[in-house]
C-alpha cells in the first residue's frame, strides 16, 4: 500500500479513538508507513485513471525510496516527541503534513504531486496556528499567503506542461520556457531560496513546540527532492545555493531567538543541497540526497532541544536564558550531538554528507564554490555548535540581571525522541555506508581519509578559538533583524490602514442609512404622504387643493382603494404578449 495511506489512517484514528488511545494512531501510522516504505521495491508503480489521464500515484525508484525512508523515520520521531500533547488537531495536522510529503515523493505525475503539495501547505499551517498567540496567527496567515502564491505558480507551470503532453514528472533542465520558470519559482519558494525565504524564519519560530519539529523536516526537503528530480544541472542553482549558505549563517549569527536562529540555518544548510543540484553530477546529487537525509535528523534534533528548553522555561531568547545546563543535563548532551552533526564534526552524520557536496564542487573545478561552502561551514559551527548552546545553557543570566529561571519537568517521550534522533545521527556518522547504500547513484567516496579529518578538525578548532576570543561580542542582542519579509509586511501594514479607513466609511454609510430608513418608514406605511408632502414644498396651491379634496397627511392608506385594477393588469399583460408573438412571427 501507499505509505501515505497509513499516515492518513493514523490521523483518522487520532480523531475517532478515545483520548487515552490516541497514541495508537499517532505512533502506529508512522510506524506502518516506515515498514511500507521498506517493503517497496524499486520499479513498483500504482496507477489510477482520472479523466483522460493515467495518474501514477505511486512510483518507486532509488531517489523516492531514500526520501521516503527518512520522511517516515522523521514522522515517527516527531510523533514520539509530541506524544504528551493532548490537542488532537495538532496531531492530525502533523500526520497529514507527513502524508502529503510522502505523497509528493512517490508521485509519478504532476497532478498527484500538486495535490499532495497543497495538502502539505494546508495542513502545516495549523502547526503554527495551534500555538494560539497573536503573533502565531499572523505568521500563519503570511505563511499561507506565500505558499498560495508559490502553489499557483507551480500549478501554472504544471498546466502548461500537461497541455504539451508532459504528464509524468520528469527533468526540465535545459527546457527554459515559461513552464520551466513557473515550476522552478514555485518550488524555489518552498525551498526558501533567497530572496524567497523570509516566510520560513517568520513562521517556524512561531509554531508549537512540537509543530516546529515537523516544520523543520518536511517542506524545504520536499522541495529539494523536486529540485533533484526536475532541475539537476541547472547552473543558476549553484550560485543560488552558495548565496543561501552564506546568507543563512550571517543572519543566524545576528539572531537572538533560539528557534529563529535554527530557522535561518535551515536556509544555510538547504543552500548546500541547492548548490549540489546545480552542480548536477552524480556525485553532487548523491551528496545533496545524503545531506538532506542527515539534515532532517540533526535539524529536527536541534529543534527538539530548543523546544525542550522553551517547554521547560517558557523562554526562547538567548538574552533571557543561560545557567540552566545543570538543570537539564541530558537535553544539553542530546542537543550537542545535533550541534556536532550539523557542524560536520567527524563521527557524526553531517561530516559524511556535507563533505560530499564540497568535494563534488572541487572535482568539478569550481574552486570558488568550494571555498565559499567551506566558509559557510565556519559560520555553522560558530552559531549552532557554539553560540546557541553557550548562551542557552551555559552563560550566566545573573550577570545580565535576569530573574532566576524555573525549569519544569520535561516529559519522558521528548527525551525518547531526542535520544532516537541522536542515535541515528551518530550511527550514520560512524557507519556511513548504511546511508550510501540507499543513494540514487553508486558512490565510491571515503569520508574518513586523514586529509579530510585533519582539515575538518583544524577548521573547527580555529572557529572555536575565535568564538572564545570574541565571546562578549557574539552574545545575543534584544533586537529584530530586518529581512526581505519587510517588503511585503510593510505594504500590508499600509493596506490595513486603508482597510480601516474603508471600514470607517462603511460605518458612516450604515449610520446614515439607518437614519434615512427610519425617516422613510412612515411613507412606506402611507405612500400618500410622499405626494402631499412633495406638493406642499413645490406648489402650495396644488397641496391646498388636494387637502380640500380630503387628501391630507392623516389620510389612512387603503390598499384596495388605490390599487390598480386587475382588469388593467390583465389588459397590459395581454398587450405585451401579443406584441411579443407579433415580433416572433414576423422574424420567422
Amino acid at each position: 500500500m501507499h505509505p501515505s495511506l497509513f499516515l492518513a489512517a493514523g490521523a483518522l484514528a487520532v480523531i475517532l479513538l478515545p483520548a487515552r488511545l490516541r497514541y495508537i494512531g499517532l505512533l502506529g501510522g508512522p510506524l506502518l508507513a516506515l515498514l511500507a516504505v521498506f517493503s517497496l521495491q524499486v520499479g513498483t508503480t500504482w496507477t489510477h485513471p482520472f479523466l483522460t489521464y493515467e495518474l501514477q500515484v505511486l512510483k518507486v525508484d532509488a531517489l523516492s525510496r531514500v526520501f521516503g525512508i527518512i520522511f517516515s523515520i522523521m514522522a515517527l520521531l516527531g510523533a514520539t516527541y509530541a506524544l504528551h500533547v493532548l490537542n488532537r488537531g495538532e496531531h492530525v495536522a502533523a500526520l497529514l503534513y507527513a502524508a502529503g510529503s510522502l505523497g509528493v515523493v512517490f508521485a509519478g505525475d504532476w497532478l498527484t504531486l500538486f495535490f499532495c503539495w497543497e495538502v502539505m501547505a494546508a495542513s502545516s499551517v495549523f502547526l503554527i496556528w495551534y500555538r494560539r498567540r497573536r503573533e502565531s496567527l499572523a505568521a500563519g496567515f503570511r505563511y499561507l499567503m506565500v505558499h498560495f502564491v508559490g502553489g499557483n505558480l507551480l500549478l501554472g507551470g504544471i498546466l502548461l506542461l500537461m497541455s504539451q503532453g508532459n504528464v509524468a514528472v520528469s527533468a526540465l533542465t535545459g527546457a527554459e520556457g515559461p513552464a520551466f520558470w513557473l515550476v522552478l519559482i514555485g518550488v524555489g519558494i518552498n525551498a526558501a531560496i533567497v530572496p524567497l525565504h523570509a516566510w520560513l524564519t517568520d513562521a517556524y519560530p512561531e509554531g508549537t513546540v512540537t509543530g516546529s519539529v515537523f516544520l523543520s523536516a518536511f517542506t524545504t526537503k520536499v522541495a529539494v527532492y523536486v529540485l533533484v528530480r526536475v532541475f539537476p544541472g541547472t547552473e543558476l542553482l549553484i550560485w543560488a545555493g552558495v548565496i543561501m549558505a552564506l546568507y543563512g549563517v550571517v543572519y543566524a549569527v545576528l539572531e537572538n531567538d533560539a528557534r529563529r536562529l535554527l530557522a535561518y540555518h535551515i536556509i544555510s544548510q538547504v543552500g548546500y543541497m541547492v548548490a549540489g543540484v546545480g552542480i548536477g553530477t552524480e556525485l553532487a546529487l548523491n551528496g545533496t540526497v545524503a545531506h538532506a537525509f542527515s539534515h532532517i535528523l540533526y535539524k529536527s534534533l536541534l529543534f527538539m532541544g530548543a523546544g525542550a528548553v522553551i517547554y521547560a522555561t517558557g523562554r526562547s531568547k538567548l538574552t533571557e536564558l543561560g545557567g540552566i545546563a545543570k538543570l537539564m543535563p541530558w537535553v544539553v548532551v542530546l542537543y550537542m550531538i545535533g550541534g556536532f552533526s550539523i557542524s560536520g564534526v567527524p563521527l557524526f552524520n553531517g561530516f559524511i554528507s556535507k563533505s560530499i557536496i564540497v568535494y563534488a564542487a572541487g572535482v568539478s573545478h569550481m574552486g570558488l564554490v568550494e571555498i565559499l561552502l567551506h566558509l559557510a561551514s565556519v559560520g555553522t559551527f560558530l552559531h549552532t555548535g557554539l553560540k546557541l548552546p553557550y548562551f542557552m545553557f551555559v552563560g550566566d543570566g545573573k550577570d545580565r540581571g535576569l530573574p532566576p529561571i524555573t525549569v519544569r519537568k520535561i516529559p519522558a517521550n521528548m527525551y525518547v525522541a531526542m535520544a532516537g534522533g541522536a542515535l541515528l545521527c551518530t550511527l550514520y556518522g560512524i557507519v556511513p555506508w548504511l546511508l550510501y547504500a540507499e543513494l540514487p547513484y553508486p558512490l565510491a567516496y571515503e569520508p574518513f581519509t586523514t586529509l579530510k579529518v585533519v582539515a575538518t578538525l583544524q577548521l573547527l578548532t580555529a572557529t572555536a578559538a575565535g568564538f572564545w576570543l570574541y565571546l562578549k561580542k557574539l552574545g545575543g542582542e534584544p533586537t529584530i533583524s530586518l529581512d526581505t519579509d519587510w517588503f511585503y509586511r510593510k505594504p500590508a501594514a499600509k493596506l490595513n490602514w486603508i482597510l480601516d479607513a474603508l471600514r470607517g466609511v462603511k460605518g458612516t454609510v450604515e449610520a446614515w442609512g439607518g437614519v434615512l430608513f427610519q425617516a422613510a418608514v412612515p411613507y412606506v406605511h402611507n405612500p400618500l404622504l410622499v405626494g402631499v408632502g412633495f406638493l406642499r414644498n413645490v406648489s402650495y396651491k396644488a397641496a391646498r387643493s388636494l387637502e380640500q379634496g380630503g387628501w391630507t397627511e392623516k389620510t389612512v392608506y387603503d390598499e384596495h382603494r388605490h390599487r390598480v385594477s386587475t382588469q388593467l393588469n390583465v389588459f397590459f399583460t395581454a398587450l405585451f404578449m401579443g406584441a411579443m408573438l407579433l415580433v416572433l412571427y414576423t422574424n420567422l
